[in-house]
């Protein structure tokens, strides 16, 4: 049998599973629930979790920020243009299995996985810098802590060139925290698209369930559009691609304009 065909037999099924399945279209930009795929367990990518015309691998990077209260970090990074998905949990701590009433010496956190050929580390910090909840420059408990998790060299050089760039142009002295990433815990599914779980119409009709919430690009989106995060012209522009119902964009259009600028924080 030559190359070709193999490949085709072993993709046909996961094809017609994506069709049919439920949660996993390749139309709809739903898919982070991973059905059984020899694709999938070689690479750890379901190659129908993008966007139409988006089906190719696309090669994320992770960045790590605590900012106070994490609902607000995943509505904010989840609508920037460039971000794949996010995901809200705990880290920077040594405790073994955290959670939320039993955080330890960890803090809340978002991680974002972004296209750095779309969006920039310098263009996140800049975010992080100007949304943190509480004081940059006063200490609190470590839960709501300001704190950057570099993941390499580079986000370790630019984070500390941001913190000093931030601090002269504000004549103050930040308390954030600047450290190497080591692990990162996932919050509880409740807390995962806190805003967009408050509309499940909006997640029963999109295709979503609770168990992919941390790992759709879909949920990101609609997380941070649902919030306000984003402008009704990016929603218009990035809405053919969203595979959503027409009855679906006029729900969300309808609350980009009543919260944008209402602020993301509790």
């Amino acid at each position: 049998m030559s190359r070709s065909c193999r490949v085709i037999t072993v993709m046909l099924p996961c094809l017609v599973r994506a069709i049919l399945a439920d949660n996993c279209s390749i139309s709809s930009y739903q898919c982070g629930a991973y059905f059984t795929c020899p694709i999938v367990k070689r690479n750890n990518v379901c190659p129908f979790s993008r966007m139409p015309g988006q089906l190719e691998e696309t090669k994320g990077k992770r960045a790590t920020f605590g900012m106070g209260c994490f609902w607000a970090g995943d509505s904010l990074f989840g609508a920037l243009p460039g971000v794949i998905r996010t995901c809200v949990g705990y880290a920077g701590g040594t405790k073994e299995s955290p959670a939320y009433k039993n955080i330890g010496d960890h803090t809340e956190v978002v991680s974002i996985e972004y296209d750095p050929e779309l969006v920039s580390y310098t263009h996140l910090l800049s975010l992080f810098w100007s949304n943190h909840e509480y004081s940059l420059t006063r200490k609190i408990k470590r839960q709501y802590m300001s704190l950057i998790l570099y993941h390499d060299e580079e986000q370790r050089l630019l984070a500390e060139k941001s913190r000093e760039q931030e601090q002269r142009k504000r004549g103050e002295v930040f308390v954030t925290e600047i450290k190497k990433f080591a692990k990162f815990h996932p919050a509880e599914d409740y807390h995962q698209k806190y805003r967009l779980q408050n509309h499940p119409w909006l997640i029963e009709t999109s295709g979503l369930t609770t168990e992919i919430l941390c790992t759709s690009p879909l949920a990101a989106k609609l997380n941070g559009y649902i919030a306000g995060a984003g402008t009704i012209d990016q929603f218009e522009r990035e809405l053919p691609n969203l595979g959503l119902t027409e009855k679906s964009a006029q729900y969300i259009t309808k609350y980009i304009s009543e919260n944008q600028g209402s602020g993301l924080y509790c």
